[in-house]
C-alpha cells in the first residue's frame, strides 16, 4: 500500500479511501471523517443523508 494508506489531513490509517475535491488542494487520499468535515466546511448548512439505509 505505501504512504497512501494514511490520511493526508489527520495521518490516521484509512479504512475507506476518499479522494479530496480539486478545490481543496489536498494531495493524496483522505479518510471518511476528514472528507465529511471538509464537505461540511465547503458546503455549510444542513445536509440530508442520502444513504440512510446504511445507518
Amino acid at each position: 500500500m505505501g504512504s497512501d494508506d494514511k490520511c493526508a489531513i489527520c495521518s490516521e490509517k484509512i479504512e475507506l479511501r476518499y479522494s479530496p475535491m480539486e478545490e481543496w488542494s489536498i494531495e493524496g487520499s483522505i479518510c471518511g471523517k476528514c472528507y465529511s468535515k471538509k464537505l461540511s466546511d465547503h458546503y455549510p448548512g444542513e445536509h440530508a443523508r442520502v444513504n440512510k439505509q446504511l445507518d
